[in-house]
């Protein structure tokens, strides 16, 4: 049997990353494979502990400290089965997962000084071991269930929901408006970051699973969410918060300012082979331009390096607080920092300038004054403290909104919150409307991949309670 305890003989190792000549050339991931005895070795320093604040700060609750010890034991596919029972997407996890801000971040070993154990590169490479060794198989549900299940919007919560139903037998059929199936993963997420090949061989997965798939669907045209529910048993929207929170400033309606999923969505189409007019005619291509985004989440990150990827002439990162105050992961900042981006801390937009497309952007240069209602420093900013930079494209990544959901389905008398966020029960995720459902950003706001995987797992308990109960009744009624 493999010791476990090594981390105060062994460090902490991260995979190799690849140099930052190389990475910048190409939309590769930047991150190399464990190989396996890297994997069991850094498996091996984990811990055991009794009360592993690894799982508990997973929104998942990931088995962690028992798949670490299997993988440390050579055992990776029953690693895999442990790890995929409880994560309908491990690689994706262990690829985008913010680890530093959970699992990682809470590893005891890390709080006591000796490095956290890294989970996430080795969820990742269990995962690839088992898509490699054939060990990922289609769902075979022990029986088949008449009743059948939509789901609309094919993005993390979905797919998890569409996973966890189907593995109880029911029929589902996934609804999505994007022409691929995956949501963020797929137009969202650049491939360093996420490669697309991943996000497809799951797809695949889902069809073989018998799932359907019908994609170019957007409800409240071709159909009524009504019109949805009389054809399924319960219906599931997960669609995610895709409406870009705007920036509203002088000159802000100048062309060449774009919100960034749009920008994103034209460079993983490119990246998949499509035709992009916008790009094609370089609109949204950065090649050659001084590029400026606005925002300090992961989205900011991932447009700055894609950015830097196109061949930008300069690309700067606007943010209106300090480093240590920035939302995204500390991760992808220092790979955006090593990849040429310039950050500009403590900064905002004042003005926009240009004739009919943007030139110059002027920033207020900020201080951090006293906590605001979140506890978090209010950013101020000092009168006569401001620059101008040159900008040939303004990226807008500021976070989303959720859409007018009732009015986009056609359906009014869908309860929302004051954020226009679909109200649900919490503890079913019910909406008011019975025998519809909804789960993920749509839900929580915009958050992360993780937790609209944990969404969709609960979405998934509450539609099969509810379908089971209306079982009960056609069968008492008979």
């Amino acid at each position: 049997m493999t010791k476990m305890l090594k981390f105060v003989n062994l460090k902490r190792e991260t995979p190799e990353k690849v140099s930052t000549d190389t990475r910048k050339d190409n939309f590769l991931e930047i991150y190399k494979e464990f190989i396996n005895s890297k994997a069991k070795e850094q498996a091996s320093r984990c811990s055991q502990c009794g009360t592993p604040f690894c799982q508990v700060h997973c929104p998942l609750q990931n088995n962690i400290p028992d798949w670490l010890k299997l993988t440390a034991e050579g055992r990776l596919k029953d690693a895999y089965e442990i790890s995929s029972a409880t994560n309908s997407m491990p690689e994706v996890c262990g690829s985008i997962c913010p680890q530093d801000r959970l699992c990682e971040g809470n590893c005891v070993i890390e709080q006591s000084g000796h490095g956290t154990v890294t989970i996430g590169a080795v969820e990742k490479f269990i995962t690839n071991t088992a898509w490699e060794n054939g060990w990922v198989k289609p769902i075979k549900p022990l029986k088949e269930l008449k009743q059948s299940v939509g789901i609309i919007g094919a993005g993390p919560a979905g797919i998890a929901a569409a996973t966890e139903l189907r593995k109880q037998g029911y029929q589902v059929t996934i609804y999505d408006r994007h022409d691929r199936t995956g949501g963020l993963l797929i137009y969202g997420i650049p491939n360093f970051k996420l490669d697309k090949s991943v996000v497809l061989r799951r797809t695949k997965l889902l069809l073989d699973s018998n799932i359907k798939i019908i994609n170019n669907f957007e409800v409240g045209k071709s159909s009524t969410l009504k019109e949805l529910k009389d054809k399924h048993d319960a219906i599931l929207i997960a669609t995610g918060v895709y409406k870009a929170r705007k920036i509203d400033k002088p000159g802000s309606e100048l062309k060449n300012i774009f919100p960034a999923m749009k920008f994103l969505t034209a460079s993983n189409k490119k990246g998949l082979g499509d035709k992009v007019r916008d790009f094609d005619n370089g609109i949204l291509n950065a090649e050659g331009k001084n590029v400026i985004v606005v925002g300090g989440g992961d989205t900011a990150m991932d447009c700055v390096r894609t950015a830097v990827r196109q061949k930008a002439k300069s690309v700067s990162c606007l943010y209106r607080r300090d480093k240590a105050n920035m939302p995204g992961s500390a991760r992808e900042v220092l790979n955006a920092e090593e990849e040429g981006v310039k950050f500009i801390w403590l900064s905002s937009p004042k003005v926009f300038k240009g004739q009919s497309e943007v030139k110059e952007v002027v920033i207020n240069k900020m201080r951090l004054g006293e906590p605001d209602a979140s506890g978090r420093q209010s950013p101020k900013i000092i009168e006569g403290h401001e620059e101008t930079l040159k900008a040939d494209l303004v990226i807008e990544a500021l976070g989303f909104e959720p859409e007018d959901v009732p009015k986009l389905f056609n359906e009014p008398g869908l309860d929302v919150t004051k954020w226009g966020t679909i109200k649900v029960d919490l503890k079913t995720l019910k909406t008011n409307i019975k025998g519809v459902f909804a789960a993920g950003d749509i839900v929580r706001g915009a958050s992360l991949v993780v937790w609209a995987i944990r969404d969709g797992k609960d979405a998934a308990n509450g539609i099969s309670e509810y379908l089971n109960q209306l079982s009960q009744k056609k069968i008492r009624a008979a």
